[in-house]
């Protein structure tokens, strides 16, 4: 945790040395003091502090200086650091000044010069102060901050991505927040330019992208090695199992991940039955210590990154990222897995990212508080973001268009949603518009036993409608069922034309694509279980297939 400082203003060097002297002797174990003979210069250096998040406790100037007065300096310094305590230095003849200070800029108190013994004359009253300043001082957060407006597409991608990378951020609403408001007054920003990202450092970025934030915080954009063993394309359960055994066996692995670790669980707030967890998990916790093992294990990781396209050559792979960077490897893991389909609907489409999220309950949870939610679908998922989102919300509301819930949704959930009192079950329901003024207001339901409509207010809308495979981006021969998931093993010999793709006399292993040497693993695998602990035994699984492949060329 960063010290509080304590910051000392006059222009006279040698009481200014005595001063800090005094200071330190008592105080620098617990703040950090600083000093200047320049009341300008110290005006310069808060603005500074105040980008850095830094957080000012007392300010004791004097109050003849050349630049400005002191109570002038201190009615300045009060603009940036409101909560400050302030403290004059005063000769005899400027006590008048001095109290009339007090009530004009709400001085704290007034030291007279010289103030020796400091044990009787400063101490005492500083102690007081600085006492009073921690009882009423709240720690602000220490990361990353992002300001935005609430309802803006651009501010809900940065938050998802930062979430998504296990970086803690504080979220500013431009509008509301009062911190946020500060920020970009203290930086010169108008707020029609948001979102922004502040960082630690002080610098920030002005409506950045991901590609941008990924620079600025340092990961990893260049691979290691000139040829892989293996490079595993998404950082899903899959992908993350496959990575962490890969490094541990001595592969040289690479996992390229377009957007954050964790893939479509990893947005999700609770897995509970994932083994080895009673108690359950969050998808951002599995994916953290995921991460973590690979990289122990000397994984490569590049975040975010799309791979565009493969080609082979003879025995090797050539992938070309989104970057134009092209990766060359001996075999590759397709673990992409799923996104959630897109609800076609009248309006939907409108107010994606404002008010209308996939997935993303964690993301926007605490933006919904004391709020009218709704969620569509009937699976796992979402009934883990309307449990989430249920401590937040006034209501959530979950549509479905079966009766029940009892086909798509495990027992412990829908127990778990039926003894929570704001979650409302709306059965055999769909939307048929989303309406409202730059965000998401109403929906419009449909009864779909009598055909009648109704217009409900409505706050935000979490979809969770099932998946289509991430594999448009695929445009070689790899076989793909009509619903576009890559078929493995012994599946691919019921398609007319694999015997025209598949050139190796043995038959393709169990995850094997019909490109030797390049598998696939979890939901984007036609068949897969969809899962958590499945995708992570196929990604452990892959590379048991790898080791296979690598030892025949």
């Amino acid at each position: 945790m960063k010290q509080p400082i304590i910051l000392a203003v006059d222009d006279d060097a040698q009481v200014l040395r005595a001063l800090t002297r005094d200071l330190r002797n008592t105080y620098r174990k617990e703040y950090k003091i600083m000093s200047t003979d320049s009341a300008q210069e110290a005006l310069s250096a808060l603005k500074d502090l105040k980008q850095k998040n830094e957080t000012v406790a007392l300010f004791v100037s004097d109050q003849r200086m050349p630049e400005m007065l002191g109570v002038d300096y201190l009615n300045e310094a009060k603009k940036i650091f409101p909560k400050a305590k302030r403290v004059l230095l005063t000769a005899y003849s400027d006590t008048d000044a001095a109290i009339k200070a007090i009530n004009d800029v709400q001085l704290d108190y007034y030291l007279m010069k010289p103030w020796d013994p400091p044990e009787e004359k400063m101490y005492p009253v500083l102690n007081g102060l600085l006492e009073d300043w921690h009882i009423n001082h709240i720690p602000e957060f220490d990361g990353i901050r992002v300001v935005g407006y609430q309802f803006s597409p651009k501010s809900h991608e940065i938050k998802d991505f930062l979430s998504g990378n296990l970086y803690p951020y504080q979220w500013y609403d431009v509008e509301l927040s009062d911190r946020g408001k500060e920020l970009l007054a203290v930086n010169n920003l108008e707020a029609k330019d948001a979102p922004f990202v502040f960082f630690e450092d002080g610098s920030y970025l002005i409506q950045p992208d991901m590609r941008q934030i990924s620079d600025k915080l340092g990961l990893s954009l260049q691979s290691t090695h000139e040829l892989y063993d293996v490079v595993i394309i998404g950082a899903g359960p899959a992908g993350l199992s496959a990575a962490v055994y890969g490094g541990s066996e001595g592969l040289k692995t690479l996992l390229v991940e377009k957007r954050a670790p964790g893939g479509q669980a990893g947005t999700s707030s609770r897995i509970e039955n994932y083994l080895g967890f009673p108690s359950g998990l969050s998808g951002a916790e599995l994916s953290r210590r995921a991460i973590t093992q690979a990289t122990r294990f000397g994984v490569d990781f590049l975040s975010p990154e799309e791979v565009v396209s493969i080609e082979v050559k003879d025995n090797y792979k050539m992938l070309t990222l989104g970057n134009g960077q092209v990766i060359n490897t001996k075999s590759i893991v397709i673990t992409t897995g799923v996104n959630y389909r897109k609800l076609e609907t009248k309006g939907v489409g409108d107010f994606t990212g404002a008010g209308v999220y996939y997935g993303a309950a964690t993301t926007e949870a605490n933006a919904c508080r004391d709020r009218e939610v709704y969620v569509v679908g009937g699976g796992n998922s979402a009934g883990q973001g309307a449990m989430y989102l249920s401590q937040f919300a006034k209501n959530v509301h979950i549509l479905i268009r079966k009766p029940d819930l009892s086909e798509t949704m495990s027992s412990y959930l829908i127990d778990q949603i039926n003894s929570t009192p704001n979650i409302h079950l709306m059965p055999c329901s769909e939307i048929v518009e989303a309406k409202g003024n730059g965000h998401l207001q109403e929906l419009v339901i449909q009864d779909l036993n009598t055909t009648s409509t109704h217009t409900v207010p409505a706050d935000a809308l979490f979809i969770f409608i099932g998946a289509k495979p991430y594999t448009e981006w695929i445009e070689n021969n790899l076989l793909k069922d009509e619903r576009g998931f890559i078929e493995t093993g012994r599946n691919l010999v019921n398609y007319a034309n694999y015997k025209k793709v598949w050139k190796k006399q043995r038959e393709p292993y169990t995850l094997e694509t019909c490109v030797p040497g390049i598998f696939a693993a979890g939901d984007v695998r036609a068949s897969a279980m969809n899962r958590v602990a499945s995708a992570v035994g196929e990604g452990a699984m892959a590379i048991s297939f790898v080791h296979k492949y690598l030892a025949e060329i």
